[in-house]
């Protein structure tokens, strides 16, 4: 049968607050700039200079501050690279989508069209 509890929940024995919860959307907020984050690698390692300042500017939308970018480059095979990045602005188009983000949504799509197009001209050569 049903027994209550003895003791007191582990947060409150503990004396220390509970941690500070975010909600769903700061959730998403993060997520949506560490994909961003992602693309944005993957578009200066292409070196593609005005679509990684539009997707610098999304990400410095979703936290406030412009992101940290790298300018190494590994010298990774470019198809490989395009594929990687239609992939990671797939993500970010999914999870701009259930933020109800249009621009980040429709930044992300136009990267996938983007990436898709550079990956039919790689495989058609």
């Amino acid at each position: 049968m049903y027994e209550p509890n003895r003791s007191q929940p582990v947060a409150r024995r503990s004396g220390r607050t509970p941690l500070p919860h975010r909600s769903r959307g700061e959730e998403l907020d993060i997520q949506l700039a560490g994909h961003l984050s992602a693309l944005l690698a993957l578009t200066d390692e292409l070196g593609l200079d005005e679509p990684a300042e539009e997707i610098a500017r999304q990400v410095a939308r979703l936290r406030g501050a412009p992101p940290v970018r790298h300018a190494g480059h590994t010298g990774a095979d470019p198809a490989e690279l395009h594929l990687r990045a239609h992939e990671t602005a797939a993500r970010a188009l999914l999870v701009a989508a259930s933020r109800a983000d249009t621009a980040a949504a429709i930044l992300a799509a136009s990267r996938m069209d983007a990436h898709t197009a550079a990956l039919t001209l790689t495989a058609a050569s």
